[in-house]
């Protein structure tokens, strides 16, 4: 019989490692040295998915998050070489909906949580700047632009409030909306957004050519509110606080 190629003894060996209970170590390795490499890798895996997943390993418990680290690391192919990016293709692993996943004994907000508290870390690591030093004055009269340090998003879940002690069976009947920024002291901040200030800033990066403006008489449209000067006052000193805190600004 030919001997095993390099290739095959690392195929052979990458396949053990990613599933020991279903995958035998290369023939000839020393079975004791192979369980060391086996629990190595499973336990940095673990440590460093932990670190950023730590409300969600609370909620499942040692045993059940080490069988979702283990089913990730078996049935997953991840794209990126950077550690730091791991926790982003954890998200996106839950995100798709893994066969392996879909016996409904995992929690219904899980894949939702995940990506809630990756974000933290996303924006703690991002490159993004933000935005330069504007005019308040202004918001009215130019276009208007979100910073790329500000993140509004849209839960069917109260990610915010699941923790070991409040674990919802069902969703509400209206989303949760929030706002999740880096702040100049490079602290991420969140903070409930109402549905009219999440689609506000959602139509500033739909419609980035509009001004301040035209951007609250818009909103007024939607909102069943033309013609209102009440709603346009409450419009603007909206986009001052958001303009004060950063989230928003002039388009260059």
């Amino acid at each position: 019989m030919d001997k095993p190629t390099l290739y095959q003894q690392q195929d052979t060996l990458t396949r053990y490692l990613r599933d020991p209970d279903h995958c035998a170590p290369p023939a000839g390795m020393d079975v004791t040295r192979a369980q060391v490499y086996r629990d190595l890798v499973f336990s940095n895996l673990s440590s460093l998915l932990s670190g950023t997943f730590p409300v969600l390993v609370k909620i499942l418990g040692d045993g059940e998050w080490r069988s979702l680290v283990r089913i990730f690391l078996r049935d997953y192919r991840a794209q990126t070489p950077k550690f730091g990016e791991i926790a982003q293709e954890f998200v996106a692993f839950l995100a798709s909906e893994p066969l392996a996943l879909s016996d409904g004994t995992w929690p219904p907000f899980m894949v939702e949580l995940a990506h809630y508290e990756w974000v933290e870390m996303a924006l703690q690591q991002s490159d993004a700047e933000p935005l330069r030093a504007s005019d308040a004055a202004l918001l009215l009269d130019r276009p208007l632009q979100v910073s790329p340090l500000a993140w509004p998003l849209a839960y069917g879940w109260p990610v915010q409030l699941v923790g070991p002690d409040y674990q919802p069976d069902t969703p509400p009947l209206q989303p949760t909306l929030l706002l999740v920024r880096r702040s100049e002291d490079w602290n991420v901040r969140f903070s409930e957004l109402s549905p009219l200030a999440w689609r506000l800033l959602q139509r500033i990066r739909e419609f980035p050519q509009l001004d301040g403006r035209a951007q609250l008489e818009g909103l007024a449209v939607e909102a069943g509110m033309v013609g209102s000067l009440e709603f346009i006052d409450s419009g603007l000193a909206l986009l001052r606080q958001m303009h004060g805190e950063g989230v928003i600004g002039i388009a260059a």
